[in-house]
């Protein structure tokens, strides 16, 4: 019913630092990077490998990358991708900065109790790389964000146990994560639309300028009603979810990639991203797609080796 056929599930060796590094190093070799001439490099990830150090700086390590090179995580979900586009735009606004490298990354099958049928088979695992430069400002090409909160709905997907407020719950299904489907659903529909509008409308692009609704892939039946309530064609929201399940704030970078996008030679495509859901938290990237960019995927064995370019 959600829309999901099968999915990716990582072993307990594979954490999302694996999933990110394997991305990266696919990414920096194919655009010829040397890592001294990276400036800063961001871990989007509510699934860190350690609560200390930041999973960034052991990136920044198996990566080689320099000591004046900046590393750190940012601790968001769903929203996540949309969040990093922004803060790696806004680093490349000061002249410092050149080039940025955000990373993506969840394990969620991880923190799901596969006995609890709410959560226990919706989610996919991925890890996602983005090399994002400073070039000449195109006025034509500005990148529009629309970021938002609602902090009252912090318990609709929540993971109790194993943080400070709780570090060893007696009840054990607190380390899973609980999740009211209900309330997020609600969320999803009555914010997203709005934001539609308002990036939209902030940017003076019209809906049908549009080439791809890129979605946070949560739920089919979800996704389908915002296409027929913000009258949306669906050719135009690609999904991936029928093959990776929900994997989290990594299902952008992943649709772009697997969501069989038509790129024209001659042109960039505008996309606009829509990310939404823990926090609760959402937001929007209206970004143009190079044409020239690259695209890539990659599959690991559970030795963490490349299966399938």
């Amino acid at each position: 019913m959600v829309g999901i056929k099968k999915r990716h599930v990582s072993p307990d060796t594979i954490c999302s630092s694996d999933l990110c590094l394997a991305a990266a190093r696919n990414l920096l070799e194919g655009l010829a990077w040397e890592p001294e001439t990276i400036d800063c490099v961001i871990m989007v990830t509510q699934s860190p490998d350690y609560f200390q150090p930041s999973t960034a700086c052991v990136i920044h390590k198996e990566l080689g990358l320099s000591d004046q090179c900046a590393a750190f995580d940012v601790g968001l979900g769903c929203s996540g991708y949309a969040y990093g586009l922004w803060l790696a735009a806004m680093m490349l606004e000061n002249p410092s900065f050149q080039r940025v490298l955000l990373l993506h990354g969840e394990t969620p099958s991880r923190f799901t109790d596969p006995q609890d049928r709410t959560v226990g088979l919706l989610f996919g695992d991925a890890g996602s790389a983005t090399a994002i430069e400073a070039g000449e400002r195109d006025s034509e090409k500005k990148w529009w964000f629309s970021l938002q909160t609602d902090g009252t709905g912090y318990r609709d997907l929540i993971i109790e146990g194993g943080g400070f407020r709780d570090r060893f719950p007696k009840d054990p299904t607190k380390h899973f994560l609980s999740m009211n489907g209900a309330g997020i659903m609600n969320f999803t529909l009555k914010r997203v639309p709005p934001l539609i509008r308002e990036t939209l409308g902030a940017s003076g692009i019209p809906p049908e300028a549009v080439d791809y609704f890129i979605l946070h892939q949560s739920n089919r039946f979800i996704m389908r009603h915002l296409a027929r309530k913000c009258d949306v064609p669906e050719e135009k929201i690609p999904m991936t979810l029928w093959d990776y399940g929900n994997t989290g704030g990594p299902s952008v970078p992943l649709t772009i990639t697997q969501g069989g996008l038509a790129r024209p030679a001659d042109r960039d495509l505008t996309l606009l991203i829509l990310a939404y859901g823990v926090g609760l938290s959402w937001g929007s990237s209206l970004v143009n797609l190079p044409a020239e960019a690259s695209l890539s995927h990659l599959l690991l064995n559970e030795s963490g080796r490349t299966l399938q370019p």
